[in-house]
């Protein structure tokens, strides 16, 4: 899976500033089917819809987006998820540049620790992330090796589960921004 997040204009809609989320299934040439998958990006698109992300599936797909294990991972969310779909990884990149969309890479392999990045400073955000099981490829990480980003953890562990990656990194963009547009102390009592 590769998966980008997208932070919205602030200056035009203060409360959707992270709004896009996309998703690539590297999977071309044969009949991938890993579960694993389903729920990582059903676990995705819950974190998009509770965030106000836009969600981004690129083709070719694993599995359908109708699929029962994707949905109950999302729960009762897909109703609140904007969806947008891309036939390819490369129509995604060619529709958002990396070079016009501060576009960062996460990689157990990357240059910067996510949190050492000011998200803030920009109007949009991209974060791409890697096939769990394989990670970007590394011709991209290569030309945008200066944007790439990586969680801190133990050199002799291979990588987070990708879904708590794509969360772990979209909060610290939504903390540098305060929480705009989220609801930070509950009403319930």
């Amino acid at each position: 899976l590769q998966y980008i997040c997208e932070k919205g204009n602030k200056s035009e809609n203060p409360g959707k500033y992270l709004e896009k989320v996309a998703a690539y299934l590297s999977n071309i040439g044969n009949s991938y089917k890993d579960i694993s998958d389903r729920k990582n990006t059903g676990n995705i698109a819950r974190t998009c819809a509770i965030t106000g992300a836009k969600l981004h599936l690129i083709h070719p797909l694993g599995f359908k987006i109708d699929d029962k294990s994707l949905k109950r991972s999302g729960l009762d969310y897909w109703d609140k998820l904007d969806i947008e779909e891309h036939d390819s990884l490369q129509s995604f990149l060619n529709k958002y540049k990396p070079e016009e969309n501060n576009m960062f890479f996460a990689s157990t392999k990357a240059t910067h620790c996510y949190s050492d990045v000011d998200y803030s400073k920009f109007d949009e955000v991209f974060v791409l992330y890697g096939k769990e099981t394989k990670g970007l490829p590394e011709d991209l990480l290569q030309k945008y090796i200066e944007n790439t980003i990586r969680i801190p953890m133990r050199n002799t562990l291979r990588s987070l589960n990708l879904s708590n990656s794509v969360a772990i990194i979209t909060y610290e963009i939504l903390r540098q921004i305060n929480f705009n547009g989220l609801q930070e102390i509950s009403d319930y009592f």
